[in-house]
């Protein structure tokens, strides 16, 4: 039995999750290009993270987000905006938060991981009535959507890493041949 006014909640949740995790992915992104450092500081961060070439990284994380941002936040063209949102994420903790541990006052995966679930959360949730997808009359919400997001994500993380990610070697990482 569906319960009095479960469509409504759903697109009130569906509203408050854009709002809260569209903004925070754009403003994120705006830090990158506008914050202490700017992009300069963002590039030799990315640098130090072993992404080549880091100027371009910079800039595609920073543009990702804000995009990605925008896109949650307007509830524009669900899936795709999760999608990017989990790339980035995927991104993330590969290069600044692995061997960290979990919780993200350490460096660790506690928050990469809550913004790429509650992505994906959103992709199944749909972007709800009170969206520009809801405005247009295309919704796309359930599982395929959610797996779109998730998959498309990490696939597009996964190529990103092994074209890009060239970590410097530590010391104690290479081999001897003892």
């Amino acid at each position: 039995m569906k319960a009095r006014g479960s469509r409504g909640g759903h697109d009130v949740a569906a509203l408050v999750l854009r709002a809260t995790l569209g903004p925070m992915l754009f403003v994120h992104g705006w830090n990158k290009v506008a914050g202490p450092g700017g992009l300069k500081g963002t590039t030799g961060w990315f640098e130090a993270l072993g992404l080549k070439p880091p100027e371009v990284h910079a800039r595609m994380a920073a543009g990702t987000e804000m995009a990605a941002g925008v896109g949650i936040t307007l509830g524009a063209a669900n899936p795709l905006p999760a999608a990017a949102a989990v790339g980035l994420m995927a991104v993330a903790a590969r290069t600044d938060h692995r061997g960290k541990g979990f919780f993200v006052f350490k460096g660790g995966w506690e928050y990469v991981g809550v913004v790429g679930g509650a992505a994906v959360a959103l992709a199944a949730l749909g972007n709800g009535r009170y969206s520009l997808d809801g405005l247009l009359r295309r919704q796309r919400a359930g599982a395929g959507p959610a797996l779109l997001a998730a998959g498309i994500g990490t696939a597009s993380a996964a190529a990103l890493l092994a074209a890009c990610y060239r970590p410097e070697r530590k010391p104690d990482e290479t081999q001897t041949d003892h």
